[in-house]
């Protein structure tokens, strides 16, 4: 059964122009990895999680496989199962299964998107009661009242989307987790080599550059801008001493870009910083979420490349 209670978040909305010119006018331009997730980002980020060389997909996978009665244990069953960045929603659907949620609430901040995958999954799955949310959780994560006052509520925030957080702003949204009296299912990913980090963000089929250069387009759509995606090479690159693959987007020539109330002028070899994935050690997750709120931890760790752990607010 599907009950959308979508929010707008619209390509005209004023706060995102406000924060994409803000991000624009800094020395270090950047835009928020939040902005990649149009439709067609949306479709290419699935695309990113067939690749060779992007195995975290696969490596939480196998854990939710092989641990999924230990999980379900953990967990429960018959909870609100909110899904945070759910894209597709085909992550939390593979756990229907072992969960058995009696509500499902996919978030995102892709709305179209959003809801087309919430409708199919409610024609598979019309025992269950799903209400889609169209939201930007980065800024806040108010969820209907109706949501809020289920006294069973399980998050789920798979694919090391928690990374896109610096640790401290990631302790920080935890926390907006903790308040609402919740368990917490998370997936991260692990420190591990260099270059295979490196290639998981640069793979050889150009996949995840389309993917960050598409960013521009969106962009473009919000502000009204006029950013040529031809200009723009995609780089990544693992920042060791901060344990994180950083993405950018490179300026292949000196050019301007102009939107309404604002400009700026990129010389060649110039860059804007599009996204950080924090690498963890589970020390660090067992910290992050102590600070956080959160106790009663379990971990799963799938060849030492990626872990899965369940906690509750303490």
């Amino acid at each position: 059964m599907l009950d959308s209670a979508l929010q707008a978040f619209g390509t005209g909305n004023r706060a995102a122009r406000a924060e994409i010119s803000e991000g624009l006018a800094r020395a270090q331009a950047m835009i928020s990895p939040k902005y990649f997730y149009d439709a067609l980002g949306s479709k290419l980020f699935e695309a990113i999680c067939q690749l060779d060389e992007y195995d975290l997909t696969r490596a939480e996978a196998k854990i939710f496989a092989q641990f999924g009665a230990e999980i379900a244990a953990a967990a429960g069953q018959g909870a609100t199962l909110i899904d945070l960045g759910a894209g597709n929603c085909e992550k939390a659907a593979s756990l229907f299964g072992i969960l058995q949620p009696k509500t499902y609430v996919p978030v995102d901040i892709s709305v179209e998107f959003l809801l087309g995958a919430a409708e199919n999954l409610s024609e598979k799955h019309p025992e269950i009661e799903i209400h889609p949310i169209g939201l930007d959780f980065s800024e806040s994560l108010d969820l209907p009242d109706a949501i809020t006052r289920r006294a069973q509520k399980l998050f789920f925030y798979p694919g090391s989307s928690l990374g896109n957080f610096a640790p401290a702003q990631a302790a920080q949204f935890l926390r907006r987790i903790r308040a609402h009296d919740a368990a917490l299912l998370l997936g991260i990913d692990l420190a591990k080599d260099a270059a295979r980090l490196e290639a998981a963000y640069d793979d050889a089929l150009g996949v995840t550059a389309a993917f960050n250069l598409n960013i521009l387009r969106h962009v473009n759509r919000i502000l009204g801008g006029d950013f040529n995606v031809a200009d723009w090479a995609h780089r990544a690159i693992f920042n060791a001493a901060e344990s994180r693959v950083e993405m950018h987007l490179v300026a292949r020539q000196d050019h301007r870009v102009s939107w309404p109330g604002g400009t700026r002028a990129f010389a060649k070899g110039e860059h804007i910083h599009t996204e950080n994935s924090y690498k963890y050690s589970k020390p660090a997750v067992a910290d992050l979420l102590r600070v956080a709120g959160f106790g009663h931890a379990q971990y799963w760790i799938e060849a030492g490349d990626f872990l899965v752990c369940h906690a509750r607010p303490v």
